[in-house]
């Protein structure tokens, strides 16, 4: 889809005989959820294959009837890996983490932002995934273990569905003691063309959201932070 979406635009600027950017697609997937819905829209330039993933992800099903099991309330909620009796639903083959791309593009842990979990092994990430609910740099390449958490798009929309998220009891290991569940996905596509290059720069950040409702981060690390599991969300 996205080569396909390259060479119209390839052939458009060489029809016109213009020097321009070729932008790729920002893909949306949202969310629904027994607590509401959210939409995030990805960065497809600052991590490909993270995007490709996901979206395949999305589009095969694969997270329907999966949970946020993980959810901490100044952190961030993960999901995208266990059904509703607490398994673990097996994914596809792990990625390579792409977080120094996508810090390098401005695309980072920041509240509202959407990035891959995965083990203490940088290139571990398959389905699990994780919204941030504040500020996470310290999770930015390169991180705490050199390689950092690779983020890849913002939740544009629904934003008070993930603080319902962020703001359910939870019990051991941060899990929710009543089941989050995602009810469906739908991905669409929007964006892409060209960029006048007098404008923008293939290296330019990427804008982000603005996001209300931030929290006030405490003025103490939790104990628990002190662990490897809340510093790097992991896939389990």
């Amino acid at each position: 889809m996205y080569i396909r979406a390259l060479l119209v635009s390839l052939t458009s600027i060489a029809l016109f005989g213009q020097t321009a950017e070729v932008v790729l697609p920002k893909p949306r997937v949202q969310f629904t959820t027994n607590l509401g819905s959210f939409i995030v829209e990805l960065e497809p330039e600052a991590a490909p294959k993270t995007v490709e993933n996901f979206l395949e992800y999305s589009k095969s099903g694969f997270y329907k009837g999966t949970t946020f099991h993980r959810v901490i309330r100044t952190f961030m909620v993960q999901g995208g890996g266990h059904n509703v009796d607490g398994s673990e639903k097996k994914g596809r083959a792990p990625l390579v983490n792409e977080a120094k791309r996508s810090s390098e593009m401005g695309v980072t842990n920041t509240r509202g932002s959407i990035a891959m979990a995965r083990l203490p092994n940088p290139d571990s990430a398959t389905s699990q995934f994780f919204i941030n609910v504040v500020d996470n740099a310290r999770l930015n390449y390169p991180g705490t273990d050199g390689a950092g958490y690779c983020a890849f798009g913002y939740v544009i929309d629904g934003m008070d569905t993930i603080d319902k998220i962020r703001d359910v009891q939870t019990g051991a290991a941060n899990k929710p003691l009543e089941n989050v569940i995602i009810i469906d996905t739908k991905v669409t596509e929007v964006g892409g063309g060209a960029k006048d290059q007098a404008t923008t720069t293939a290296n330019s950040a990427v804008k982000k959201p603005t996001l209300p409702g931030k929290p006030e981060l405490p003025k103490k690390p939790d104990e628990k932070a002190k662990t490897y599991t809340d510093v790097a969300p992991p896939k389990k």
